[in-house]
């Protein structure tokens, strides 16, 4: 078929490649512009942005689809789909009806469960059982299209966000090539009104550990903000990024240290902190991070 690809970030690459490695010809790449990074501040291409380049494929990279111009140039690619994922613009209804087939979404999480930005990460610290893929037929409204394939997958105990997104990428990679495969004979299916919840954006003031909350709640946090914007504690005016964490049997003053093996009191019951990261420096597993910092027993987080 022939496919305009829309996605920015590294969750989107694994899709943009399996689409050109099955041999689908692609009209143009979306995504969104180079912005600075990096000490120098220069600009810096996306993760889709670079891949592309890579492939030999065309680029765009407009701040905004709503111009009559941006709308007729997508247009004039005549595809017969757009695959969007992760893509971060909204699409007017021009660009929605554009495509043959108009425009599927791959989507992070089993709809109508997590509309919305951060379906990762919420779904990991609401306590969910699983979460899956959508491929989904877009329309106006925020992930409320009918839904073409759903796949699922378990949510472990030992599951960060960094985990799940590469596993879910590569998901929808493999489910997306499915669904153009089977475009002509797939029955859309409406999403039903019972059972939604929005993934709203994650904002740093939530990233905050709260000991006094019970132990998996802590850990699910931990655990679903790794590895950005990462849940943290404050200690001597430092920052401390927790990105792992696992449920043990403890109890003691909520944020008191137990032992040496860095299992932490919460509200109710504990949790051992597998992997931190100190201002400045790299991501440490607790052993190695205990050597360049002492948090003993009785260390109050």
């Amino acid at each position: 078929m022939r496919v305009i690809f829309m996605g920015t970030p590294e969750f989107s690459v694994p899709v943009l490649e399996v689409l050109v490695a099955a041999g689908h010809d692609i009209a143009a790449v979306y995504c969104q512009p180079p912005r600075p990074a990096g000490r120098g501040k220069k600009d810096r291409p996306t993760p889709v942005h670079a891949k592309a380049l890579e492939l030999g494929l065309q680029v765009r990279h407009p701040a905004s689809l709503k111009s009559p111009e941006e709308q007729a140039a997508f247009a004039a690619l005549n595809a017969d789909v757009a695959v969007v994922v992760a893509y971060g613009l909204i699409l007017p209804q021009a660009i929605l009806d554009a495509p043959k087939h108009g425009c599927l979404n791959i989507h992070a999480s089993l709809l109508p469960r997590w509309r919305g930005a951060a379906p990762i990460h919420r779904a990991i610290m609401a306590g969910d059982g699983e979460t899956g893929i959508c491929i989904m037929q877009m329309e106006a409204g925020l992930d409320t299209g009918p839904v073409l394939l759903r796949r699922a997958t378990p949510i472990g105990a030992q599951d960060t966000t960094a985990l799940l997104h590469d596993r879910l990428s590569e998901m929808g990679a493999g489910l997306i090539v499915e669904a153009l495969a089977r475009l002509d004979a797939l029955t859309a299916e409406v999403q039903p009104e019972e059972g939604v919840s929005y993934a709203h954006k994650i904002d740093k003031a939530e990233a905050a550990i709260d000991w006094t909350a019970p132990a998996e709640a802590v850990d699910r946090k931990i655990r679903g903000l790794s590895p950005f914007p990462g849940a943290y504690v404050e200690l001597d005016g430092q920052r401390i990024k927790l990105l792992a964490s696992c449920l043990v049997d403890g109890a003691g003053d909520p944020g008191e240290v137990l032992d040496d093996r860095l299992t932490v009191a919460c509200g109710t019951g504990a949790v051992r902190l597998l992997r931190l990261q100190r201002a400045g420096k790299a991501a440490q597993d607790a052993d190695i991070f205990l050597r360049g910092m002492a948090l003993p027993k009785g260390t109050r987080l």
